[in-house]
């Protein structure tokens, strides 16, 4: 069952080289990833280009009842959930009477709806696990790289993806290792800027299932953070002094 879906564009130039990133986690823990690039583009048009991926995707995939797909981008949610029933009435075309700029993209959004799956807005790099990786996806797509993208599996249905061109090994760390990386450099940031996190984001970050976090309510450790209760069912992350003994540390994720 899918539990969190986040997407996201990004561009060089605007217009220019442009690429997008958007993933699903699923309740056993496992992620897909997807991403891909084009040579001359705009942000908007990567962002509802991201967005339009994972709604073909969980138009076939059993979702949580409270599913979100996870966006910083006002302009695809907007568009989407309002404005465009007035363009479709107007014929295409916006109050002021000019032509919707990327009408093909939203009319394929509009025919990919998924009933009860709504667009909720995060703030773009504000420490979101989610939309910092998405970001990542997309922002190494538009350079032109081919970053590592996960392809974890639920109840052994893939989602099919194109395999990426070959890159030489001493270019880039192992998908595991590189993804790691990942969740390290954003418990750091997430400890220094004090975030709360919820339970849900929680288990994004260390990759646990949900119901396993879900009898936690004391203090514990997970890697070189203590995860900390705050009082109001959101939990932080304290970087553990340097020295301190690793070998007693909860070895969880």
């Amino acid at each position: 069952m899918v539990v969190a879906a986040a997407c996201d564009g990004a561009c060089s130039g605007n217009p220019g080289p442009g690429g997008w990133g958007c993933l699903l986690r699923f309740s056993d823990g496992s992620v897909q990833e997807f991403g891909g690039a084009e040579p001359n583009t705009t942000n908007n048009r990567m962002e509802l280009t991201a967005a339009l991926t994972l709604l073909e995707k969980l138009a076939v995939l059993p979702r949580d009842p409270n599913l979100t797909i996870r966006t910083d981008s006002k302009y695809l949610i907007d568009g989407f959930s309002k404005w465009i029933n007035g363009w479709k009435r107007k014929g295409w075309r916006t109050a002021s009477g000019s032509p919707v700029l990327n009408r093909d993209l939203w009319e394929s959004l509009d025919a990919a709806r998924v009933s009860g799956l709504p667009l909720t807005y995060v703030k773009g790099h504000s420490g979101d696990p989610d939309n910092d990786r998405c970001d990542a996806i997309a922002v190494a797509y538009s350079k032109g790289q081919k970053p590592q993208l996960a392809h974890g599996d639920y109840g052994g249905l893939m989602v099919s993806e194109p395999e990426p061109t070959p890159i030489a090994p001493s270019d880039v760390a192992p998908p595991a290792l590189q993804q790691l990386l990942t969740r390290l450099e954003l418990a750091d940031r997430l400890a220094a800027g004090g975030y709360g996190l919820s339970l849900l984001e929680l288990a994004q970050l260390v990759e646990q299932p949900l119901k396993t976090l879900e009898g936690r309510s004391e203090p514990w450790r997970w890697r070189d953070w203590q995860v900390q209760p705050s009082g109001d069912g959101r939990w932080r992350l304290a970087r553990e002094a340097s020295g301190s003994d690793v070998a007693g540390r909860d070895r969880d994720g």
